[in-house]
Formats: C-alpha cells, structure tokens, sequence
C-alpha cells in the first residue's frame, strides 16, 4: 500500500475553503473542503434534478456557504476530457467549464475525468479504506491500475512522475469486451444483436449487470423482468429460482476479472489493482467468493506473474474527494 491519511491530502496554504464535486451519470456529490484538506459540508444532489452541473452547484453553495462563497474549485466528471467543453458520456449533461466557473464566480475551477480523481486519491487512503482480494505486497513505486463498475465502468492508473504520481485520463471501460468460454460468447452475441459494439462497460456497470442478466433469460428461454435494477438483479441472485440473476452477477465479476488483469499486463500494474465505484464494495463476502481471483490470474504463462499482483477493494464512501481535495490545493497555488 502507498502512502496514508486521507484527512490531510496535500493542499495549499491558503485557509480559504474550496468547492469539489464527483460528478457521475446519476448523481453529483459536492463537498467544501478546507485548506487542511477535510471535508467540511457536503451533499449529494441527482443529476435529473438540475439542468446542468451548474445549478446543481449554485443549489449546494446556496445551502453550504450562503455568505462566504469559495473561490476555487475542483469537479471530477464520468466524461472524457478534452478542453473546455465537457459531454458526459451517461448523463445528457453537456457543459462548458469556464461557462460554469463564471456561473459560479469562481477564480479558479479544475475539472478532470471521476477516476483520475479516484487513482489521486489511492495514495492518501487509510488501511481502513480498502480490503484486500489476494496477491502479494505491492511493489513500491510501480504503476496502480483503478477501475470500476458504477453508472458506468471507470478506468484510470498512476504512474510516477517526478516528486510523486501522475494519474491516467483514460476510456478504458469502452474497450471490446472478449468471451472467455462459449457461455460468455453467447451472452456477448446476444447483446451484439441489440448493441452493436459490446464494450466492457456494457456488461460490467449497473446497466451491464441488467444487459447479463436479460440476454441469460433470452438463451434460456426465460421471460427477464423488463423492469430489473442492478440492485434487483444482485437480490434475485440469492434466490434458488431465479438462476439467471445468479449467473449474472457470477458472470459480472468473472468478466471484471478479465478486465482488471487485463489492465494490470498492460500498465505492468505491480503496485496493485484498486477496484472502486458503487456496486462491488456493497458485494461485500459475495465479490469475495466469486470467479473474480481466478479470473484475474487466468492468463497462461501468465499466471504466475498475476498471481503475485494484488487487488484492493476501496470501501472510502467517497474515494473522489481525496483525490480532488490535491487538484483543489493545486488549485490554490496557482493563484
């Protein structure tokens, strides 16, 4: 594990308390947080309740900071970044971010993708934040792969950079989902046939988890309930007469398996996989016993190399805001 304390990340010195955001396709978490780097007021806003993360920003200062407004901020976006004009990818949120940094009067406002946020935020986390699935210490200094299924499936790393960590923008959970046996690739063309392009995401998100459990009912010839949620599905697991739910969510954590080992050949990720977003940590002892250990080491003559690799749960309620309370500091000493 690499460094600790998520109370005290890095930050400027300035007292002044700065706005941060994790901004997801369902809902936007806003926080103040101070020059020490806590968090002080914080609140969690749905995303259909506003028109753009703007208002929704406006509506939280207007209840966290009614007479003294910050100055500088840091959001985190599920979107892919790309100047100033930001399209969240399962939201219909499209904005400007200087547009919301005038609407808010900020002088300063950083917006970068949600899971660079999260692999920030991986250094500054106590040993109470994450559990850990298997493998050996991680190797200090070497590349730390994130991902995770939430709304979607986020995909960021670290890798040092002088003085620290340098965190990856990537869209990593767009990548073509491969089959690892004939039951997969059956699930796989079924969903091709409504889909197209079957990424990761497709199947291992809150909707992946319904698009399972839905194309197992269809080879099976079972009738899916058309209106299942993740939650839904991950219930109906534990019941001996729906075998399909329960054959989902097995199938979802195999199918994050091949893809965090996946990541971690590519990344050389000998300082660990950290696995986040809002679905596996509340698996809890399910996530534990599942295909997903065996999967991640499943690589032939790579085995050995994978089995060595470890793999940490974070359980941080809200692992984003560590990593922006850093870009917030940063924020502050540009100023």
């Amino acid at each position: 594990m690499v460094g600790k304390s998520h109370t005290r990340a890095p930050q400027g010195d300035t007292g002044e308390d700065r706005v941060i955001a994790d901004i997801g396709g369902t809902n936007a978490r806003f926080a103040l947080v101070d020059g020490a780097g806590r968090t002080g007021r914080a609140r969690i806003l749905k995303c259909d309740d506003y028109p753009d993360p703007a208002a929704a920003a406006e509506d939280f200062l207007a209840w966290a900071a009614p007479s003294a407004r910050p100055r500088r901020g840091a959001f985190a976006v599920a979107s892919p970044m790309a100047g100033d004009q930001v399209t969240m990818t399962n939201h219909p949120w499209s904005f400007s971010v200087d547009d919301v940094r005038r609407r808010l009067g900020l002088d300063v406002l950083r917006v970068i993708n949600d899971f660079a946020a999260i692999a920030l935020a991986v250094p500054h986390l106590d040993r109470d934040d994450w559990y850990q699935l298997g493998g050996d210490a991680p190797v200090p200094g070497a590349p730390i792969a994130v991902v995770g299924p939430g709304t979607g499936l986020g995909v960021s790393a670290l890798v040092p950079a002088a003085g620290g960590w340098a965190s990856l923008a990537t869209e990593g959970g767009h990548v073509t989902m491969a089959a690892r046996d004939e039951r997969e690739a059956s699930v796989l063309a079924e969903l091709r046939r409504t889909h197209g392009h079957v990424s990761a995401e497709r199947v291992i998100s809150g909707p992946g988890l319904v698009n399972l459990y839905s194309a197992l009912c269809a080879l099976d010839g079972r009738r899916a309930d058309p209106a299942a949620s993740p939650d839904e599905v991950s219930r109906l697991a534990a019941d001996a007469t729906r075998p399909a739910a329960a054959e989902a969510l097995e199938m979802f954590c195999a199918m994050l398996g091949t893809v965090a080992s996946d990541m971690a050949l590519s990344l050389g990720a000998l300082g660990g996989v950290y696995i986040a977003g809002g679905i596996v940590p509340k698996l809890g002892a399910a996530f534990a016993a599942s295909g997903f250990r065996r999967r991640f080491e499943d690589k032939g003559r790579f085995a050995a190399y994978l089995a060595a690799i470890p793999v940490f749960v974070i359980t941080h309620p809200l692992p984003a805001f560590v990593g922006l309370g850093a870009v917030a500091g940063e924020a502050a000493n540009t100023c």
